[in-house]
């Protein structure tokens, strides 16, 4: 099965500030706040939301298509991504801006302030799926994939691409996170009705509710199944047909950095589902590949090594859930779709 992922591509500058977020912040004050963090690190990392899911897929032996825009300042990047078992047939390159930049820090509770320079990510509603699947085609590779997952990114591109999908009768799975808070509810709307998967944070969800005014019923009506990831207490799934399920985050992993966290959720749960595993054990590897992309610091720092997330899942869920999902990442590990990082 072919994945391709749409959204943003970037480079992280992450800083970490050793106070607590709170403490600065004055009761009464905050409706002109000017504060100034000093930081005690600064990490350059490859980043964006899609580039991150797909380094996530890549090492899982899923080859997929990353579709976005970036600036002439890819090269490395690119080199990077290919070296991870990405195929970025389906980036476009500026001639005008640099590649985006996600600016953050944390604090020493894991909270997060965060500031997305758009750069040459702007021009991704210029993607044409039709035209790039077809080409694809005609190249010797895999034409239409078999399910396009939309990331953040440009809103206008997120729209175009959820509009193609539909015309294309590709399925595909919505990821609007952070860009709900730029999105009106008509677009949220679009965005959602139809999805085969649909990804939120807690946060995220509610923000999703009370921008589209529907019911946690209306949308379940209208997408196959909704994953909430809830940080440490893991994920929760939903289905209008009354399936409901929590699945506990792996236990005592020490905090390096949360940025790209979901990410790496989102290619572990996509990566299992590909290979037939059930909506549990989905979940469960998700968050099995989370845990080893919140030890190290940046979203593509990672090895989730077939050791290592069989241990993350044994640790957490026991012998037998680790047994079940084994053969799959065995596979992967032998070179049956890609090799496991």
């Amino acid at each position: 099965m072919r994945i391709a992922v749409s959204g943003s591509i970037a480079t992280d500058h992450l800083t970490v500030f050793p106070g607590r977020f709170k403490d600065q912040l004055i009761p009464g004050q905050l409706d002109h706040v000017s504060l100034s963090f000093l930081v005690d690190d600064l990490e350059v990392r490859h980043g964006g939301v899609a580039a991150n899911i797909a380094f996530g897929l890549g090492g899982l032996g899923l080859g997929p298509l990353l579709i976005g825009a970036v600036g002439a300042d890819f090269g490395p990047y690119e080199v990077w991504l290919k070296e991870h078992g990405v195929d970025t047939g389906g980036v476009a390159v500026s001639a005008e801006r640099q590649t985006a930049r996600f600016m953050c820090t944390t604090d020493q509770d894991a909270n997060q302030i965060a500031a997305f320079y758009t750069g040459a990510m702007a021009e991704a509603r210029d993607i044409d799926l039709t035209a790039l699947f077809d080409e694809a085609g005609s190249a010797g590779r895999t034409g239409r994939p078999d399910l396009v997952l939309i990331a953040p990114n440009d809103p206008e591109a997120m729209l175009r691409h959820t509009r193609q999908c539909r015309e294309l009768g590709i399925p595909f799975a919505a990821d609007p996170s952070q860009q709900l808070a730029r999105l009106d509810g008509a677009q949220v709307r679009d965005l959602v009705d139809g999805a085969r998967w649909l990804f939120t944070n807690e946060y995220e969800s509610a923000l999703l509710l009370e921008r589209t005014g529907w019911t946690c019923d209306e949308v379940l009506d209208r997408v196959g199944t909704w994953i909430v990831t809830l940080g440490e207490h893991g994920a929760r799934a939903q289905r209008a047909d009354g399936t409901a399920l929590h699945v506990p985050a792996v236990p005592h992993v020490p905090v390096a950095d949360p940025t790209g966290v979901g990410d790496a959720f989102r290619a572990g749960f996509l990566a299992a589902t590909v290979r037939g595993l059930a909506l549990t054990a989905a979940t469960r590897l998700g968050c099995a590949v989370a845990a080893e992309a919140i030890r190290t610091v940046g979203s593509q720092t990672y090895e989730a090594t077939l050791a290592r997330l069989l241990a993350n899942l044994t640790a957490a869920y026991g012998a037998e859930a680790a047994a079940e999902i084994a053969p799959h990442l065995a596979a992967a590990a032998a070179g049956e779709g890609g090799e496991v990082s």
